[in-house]
């Protein structure tokens, strides 16, 4: 008999192996677009930022600051990257923003943003929301102030003491530090960069919050701070107050 000849099935593993690099590419293509491309030109300057942080002073911002009359004070010191509504990769949409200050983990204080009631729940690693039971500008709703990433990769948590795991209903003032920005995403082998992430979170109308993660459960905090935060709005430029800024007395030394 004539021996079956092994050709064909090589020849089909090599078209496998060749279909599986095109997919690879053409993912990484559009992966890589819908990061860097359409305007987003804050993330091709971010390599630039991370190995010279003192070049972006002039869309550094500050704790404490209201551009004009700005119901909420910005709630840290650095540069706003990530904006609400930025794609992240393919269905991924960002419910908040994303301040980088260029520094070490645990060294960049995070301040609350507006006074209302904090609650860290006993599974929150580098989590703390407040719940502000009179929106400023819907005086009727209630919402939530969302900050993450305050600890490690290692997950070594970076919040205040004042705030362990189980905590519920604090009262916290304007300036209060909650911790400091850390880089933890929950996996030590791939860690986020060092930044805070701050979301603006929906009432469930129960008196609990909507799941963060979830872009229609949040809300755009451009009016709340007045700065252009909303990425359909503004897809290439760093968010700097055009107008009056002002401060807040909170006794920092920055």
């Amino acid at each position: 008999m004539k021996p079956i000849s092994l050709k064909p099935k090589k020849r089909g593993c090599l078209l496998g192996i060749l279909s599986a690099i095109v997919v690879i590419v053409i993912s990484g293509y559009f992966i890589y677009k819908s990061f860097f491309s359409q305007g987003y030109g804050r993330w091709t300057d971010y390599p630039s930022f991370i190995s010279d942080p003192e070049k972006f002073d002039a869309v550094m911002l500050k704790p404490g600051m209201h551009c004009d009359d700005s119901p909420f004070a910005f709630p840290t010191t650095g540069v706003i990257f990530g904006l609400w509504g930025q794609s992240y990769g393919i269905r991924t949409i960002h419910t908040g923003i994303d301040i980088f200050s260029g520094t070490e983990p645990g060294i960049t204080p995070v301040y609350a943003a507006y006074d209302g009631y904090l609650t860290r729940e006993s599974g929150w690693i580098s989590t703390v929301i407040v719940r502000i039971p009179n929106d400023p500008l819907e005086p009727n709703r209630q919402i939530w102030t969302y900050y993450t990433h305050m600890a490690d990769v290692e997950g070594n948590s970076f919040i205040s003491d004042e705030f362990p795991k189980g905590t519920y209903e604090v009262f916290v003032e304007s300036g209060t530090l909650l911790g400091y920005m850390g880089n933890y995403s929950g996996d030590p082998l791939n860690p986020t960069g060092l930044h805070l992430h701050f979301s603006i979170v929906k009432d469930d109308g129960t008196g609990s919050f909507l799941n963060e993660t979830l872009f229609k459960n949040t809300i755009d905090p451009s009016p709340y701070f007045n700065l252009t935060l909303n990425q359909n709005d503004n897809p290439g430029d760093f968010p700097v107050c055009e107008s009056t800024i002002t401060y807040e007395d909170w006794g920092l030394e920055e």
